[in-house]
């Protein structure tokens, strides 16, 4: 952390050294999130980009004490996202509607950081399962997926709380588990 405030502090100075590191630090997770919610690889990079360019143009605004940089570049992500599929004009069909097609996905290219929360999801209860869904994977707001579910915003709200605590309290069991085998071996 002490590592990136410094670079930080040199992004806000407009040191492009700076922004390359945190790029390189940053871009491959911030694109992971991109490609998700957009599923397209050619958006997702032009997203990739403009996210840290409005990075470089905004780093003033970017406070250490309000929250983490990561998180910071996350939201500036998720709305340059949010955006992009909210002004979808679909004149022209560009998706591939082919019947005889194979949709599933090859496991072995699939990150098994995803697999492990994807797995963790199917244990939740059907309305937290569904909230998290909503709004971490389809890329809605609160305000959006709330209606979705029809039920009142407050409700939702508890919904994804209660839904990040179990996930959170399950990666803690498993990671314990796992520290015991380690000192185990």
């Amino acid at each position: 952390m002490q590592n990136d405030i410094a670079l930080i502090k040199q992004l806000q100075n407009k040191d492009e050294r700076a922004l390359s590191l945190l790029y390189d630090k940053y871009s491959g997770a911030i694109y992971s999130v991109i490609l998700k919610m957009i599923k397209d690889e050619g958006k997702a990079q032009d997203l990739l980009q403009e996210t840290f360019i409005t990075v470089w143009d905004k780093a003033h605004q970017y406070d250490i004490d309000k929250g983490r940089f990561y998180t910071w570049v996350y939201r500036i992500a998720k709305n340059k996202v949010l955006n992009v599929l909210r002004k979808k004009d679909m004149l022209i069909q560009t998706d591939d509607f082919g019947v005889y097609a194979n949709k599933e996905e090859d496991v072995s290219n699939i990150d098994p950081e995803f697999l492990k929360l994807k797995g963790a999801i199917t244990t939740l209860e059907p309305h937290h399962k569904n909230a998290l869904e909503l709004v971490y994977f389809n890329g809605l707001t609160h305000r959006e997926a709330h209606k979705v579910m029809d039920v009142p915003l407050g409700t939702f709200k508890s919904y994804v709380r209660q839904a990040l605590k179990q996930l959170r309290e399950s990666y803690v069991k498993t990671l314990s588990v796992i520290l015991l085998i380690l000192n185990a071996l």
